[in-house]
């Protein structure tokens, strides 16, 4: 900043010293570094001009590298001498705010006692925290810190079950950058998506990125555009270093990185996420304390932390300690043991979040929902005031506070999209919670819901509230699907009509797809242009392919380019192949540059490939290390056998213990193994690198080999090791070996085991041994079972017991349910 006595910027004179100082050391003058640096020569110039402005964040990190200076230091003083209360761009205030400003209960770290006297900076009442205990996640977050201490971008996600210590862990990992004056931006407002997209490309050096339960930015319909910014953010060196930490469940983290379904005809909808996740060395944190941490939580105890020792009365012996804290206990209780009418309102809350609802419930759409959940005694025995006062004393059950600040069912309260007069959020994008009065489920409720009620199909009250209360259309697109998987098309059928009517992608891009079966081609194109331009790409994608196929290429770019101007990368590639086929290589590549700028991996590898077809190994390579950069295995895989196929296997072993010193353990397997280190010696060495890394596929592999060499209890502890870090495949090579044992008993617990953690091939396995011992009972309750879970590919095996009947041709029919509509 300028002294206000003499007019000077002393960061700025300091600044321009060191560049100069590194350009005379290094003998080059001003054109030279300008084309070292690939920048304009008015741009160098400026920079280091004594009268000239203050260089942008971006032009001091190039000349930084180029000069050989350090780049954190350069950096520091730009923000200095420009002013950290701006952003980057210079389009308003900086993300975010320091660190030491926030409450961390204003985070979502579970509040686990009594508020203190006395409010934070947030007005929130401040409230008690237990004693922390470091576990070997926290390790991890320690490096990641330190990492980006010296100046390099990172990203951690954190996964596990509900109310296990996430949040807590990051907060505790983030309190040396706030000593050093970090900010933290939780992007929260209207909604977690809409501030995301708006505001990732604002967010500056030296700023923690809060994304608890990612999934409210992965998961949603813009998700793909989050997880592309996200990219960006962490590959700007302008913006480096920043820290992006992240939360996610489970099933969440399964979802996001599985590999999708060749079968499928459906395109890849998490791929961004899925390179965004590999990217940020996601940790998977226990649900239990072992034996150590409860020791540290007992010494903690001791010393005097009366919640730490309140927890240790009642969780020592299962270890669930960081639940007990959080109210898992409490909330259980009243979820078992409330009213009828209040646990039918959070059973249908349940099955409205395990089903793709939103966060906020609405009121009207509980209280309707919740009716056929009462069995007829109940429903007969509500008082006579009418339904409305039966609910409204069962909401008042569920909102009361049961344990700090949680309650099974808490009041939320609609908060105003606060934009400039005449700008609004594209209509894919649901900008505002529901209006009037809405609740939000409690997280551990909803997650315990996820396991107790995953082969449950909701009642038709269910349907009916939904259809005649929700008006988000991601709600709408999410319920439709789930109706159609459970075989109530009917119900299917409306939500999809009234997810179209609120402007649903999804569903237009259905009834579009419904049309062209038809033979109404034009009834097709209207629904697919609608929900273009609404956002959704598949449908932009639908009308290139609509285009193409009636021999329109220009027509075909147009969309591609609607697209692409939306935001949508995966235009980006189309549009070059077609300039590609049209022999415009140059115009292909600027496209692919563009895709590559968001962030987006396959692009640069793409780049990659024109350039070694252009004769250009070095500037294939300089594509793939910008692509291994963000943690994408192909990449690495790529770049190591360029190293291997210029006699140079060293290097390529130095590149991949590289990558899986960064974190990113998946570029250890894959590819790499199966093309590369076959051959090695030493394979088993980098396997057990790779585990030690955090690969549960190079666990896997381990497991197998074991198996393969005879040594079937190592074997049996390695996929056990597997399982416990969030594999869950695994437990089917279990079950394989206890059946192969002859124990029968241990191979069907294994497989319940599966099916409880979601796996529900397992109930397919788990019917195929009943049927075999003549349990044909047994066998036909676990398919009804699979198929209430919306599962829907049946093996032939079990066509004779097809819950719902069979048409002419032996195929599998859904039944028409009394009460559905017609």
């Amino acid at each position: 900043m300028r002294d206000e006595q003499t007019g000077q910027n002393p960061a700025l004179i300091e600044l321009r010293r060191r560049l100069s100082g590194g350009l005379a050391r290094l003998g080059l003058d001003k054109s030279q570094l300008a084309a070292r640096a690939q920048l304009g020569r008015t741009t160098v110039s400026e920079a280091l001009q004594p009268n000239g402005p203050v260089p942008s964040a971006r032009t001091v990190a190039t000349l930084a590298r180029a000069l050989r200076l350090p780049a954190e230091e350069l950096q520091e003083l730009q923000r200095t001498a420009a002013g950290e209360d701006r952003d980057l761009t210079g389009e308003g205030p900086a993300s975010g705010r320091p660190i030491g400003d926030w409450e961390p209960h204003a985070l979502e770290v579970h509040p686990a006692g009594p508020a203190t006297n006395g409010r934070g900076p947030d007005g929130l009442e401040k409230r008690l925290l237990p004693g922390y205990v470091r576990r070997a996640h926290d390790r991890a977050l320690t490096d990641a810190v330190r990492e980006v201490q010296a100046g390099r971008s990172r990203m951690v996600v954190l996964v596990g079950t509900s109310s296990t210590g996430k949040t807590r862990a990051c907060w505790e990992a983030i309190q040396p950058l706030a000593e050093q004056g970090w900010r933290l931006w939780h992007p929260f407002d209207p909604t977690r998506a809409a501030a995301a997209l708006d505001d990732l490309h604002r967010v500056q050096q030296r700023t923690v990125v809060w994304l608890n339960e990612a999934q409210h930015y992965l998961g949603d319909a813009q998700g793909e555009r989050i997880a592309a910014a996200v990219h960006a953010l962490l590959s700007d060196p302008a913006r480096t270093p920043v820290l992006v930490l992240g939360t996610l469940w489970p099933e969440y983290a399964r979802r996001y990185t599985a590999l999708p379904d060749a079968r499928d005809p459906d395109p890849d909808p998490h791929s961004r996420a899925r390179e965004l996740l590999a990217a940020g060395h996601t940790l998977y944190i226990p649900d239990r304390f072992d034996a150590q941490a409860l020791r540290a939580a007992g010494d903690l105890a001791k010393g005097g932390d009366k919640l730490l020792a309140d927890a240790l009365t009642r969780a020592s012996d299962s270890g669930r300690v960081t639940q007990d804290l959080a109210g898992a206990r409490e909330l259980l209780h009243v979820y078992q043991h409330g009213s009828p009418e209040a646990r039918a309102l959070l059973e249908a809350a349940m099955d409205a979040r395990r089903l793709g609802v939103g966060l906020h419930l609405p009121h009207t759409f509980l209280t309707d929902a919740a009716t056929d959940y009462l069995d007829d005694v109940d429903f007969h025995d509500l008082t006579d005031g009418g339904q409305s006062d039966w609910a409204e004393s069962a909401f008042a059950e569920l909102s009361r506070h049961v344990h700090g600040r949680q309650a099974p069912l808490q009041r939320v309260q609609s908060r105003p999209a606060r934009r400039p007069p005449g700008t609004a959020l594209p209509s894919a994008i649901s900008a505002v919670p529901p209006t009037g009065s809405a609740f939000r489920l409690a997280d551990y409720l909803e997650q315990h819901a996820r396991s107790t009620r995953r082969f449950l199909c909701p009642p038709a009250s269910f349907w009916h509230a939904a259809h005649t209360h929700l008006t988000n259309p991601d709600d709408l697109d999410n319920l439709t699907k789930a109706a159609a998987a459970r075989h109530r098309l009917q119900w299917a059928h409306h939500l999809r009509h009234r997810a179209a009517e609120a402007g649903g992608t999804g569903a237009l891009t259905e009834l579009a797809e419904m049309r062209l079966e038809a033979g109404d081609l034009e009834g097709a194109e209207a629904h697919l242009q609608q929900a273009a331009n609404a956002g959704g790409v598949d449908a932009s994608l639908g009308l290139v392919r609509m285009r193409v196929k009636a021999g329109d290429l220009d027509g075909a770019e147009a969309h591609l380019r609607q697209a692409a101007d939306a935001g949508h990368s995966e235009a980006l590639i189309q549009l070059a192949d077609m300039r590609v086929k049209a022999g415009d290589p140059e115009g292909a590549e600027a496209h692919l540059q563009q895709a590559a700028n968001t962030g987006h991996a396959n692009a640069l590898i793409q780049l990659a490939d024109m350039r070694v077809k252009a004769g250009d190994p070095e500037g294939a390579e300089a594509h793939l290390q910008q692509a291994a950069n963000t943690g994408h295995a192909n990449a690495v895989s790529r770049l190591a056998f360029m190293r291997v196929e210029a006699g140079d296997p060293e290097g390529a072993e130095a590149l991949l213990q590289q990558a899986a010193n960064a974190g990113h353990a998946n570029a250890l397997m894959g590819y790499t193994v199966n093309r590369i280190m076959t051959g090695w010696e030493g394979l088993g060495a980098l396997l057990w690198r790779a585990a030690a890394a955090g690969s549960t596929d190079a666990l896997m592999r381990l497991a197998d080999m074991r198996k393969g060499a005879g040594y079937r209890e190592g074997a049996e502890a390695l996929f056990r090791q597997a399982v416990n870090a969030g594999h869950t495949r695994a437990l089917f090579s279990l079950a394989d070996m206890r059946a192969e044992a002859g124990d029968s008993e241990g191979a069907e617990a294994l497989l319940q085991q599966a099916a409880d953690a979601g796996e529900a091939e397992a109930l397919f396995q788990l019917a195929t041994m009943r049927e075999r011992v003549g349990d044909d009972e047994s066998a036909g309750a676990l398919l009804h079972q699979a198929a209430d879970a919306g599962v829907t590919t049946w093996p032939r095996t079990f066509r004779w017991y097809w819950p719902y009947g069979l048409d002419p041709d032996g195929e599998p029919t859904a039944p028409w349910h009394p009460g559905t509509p017609h």
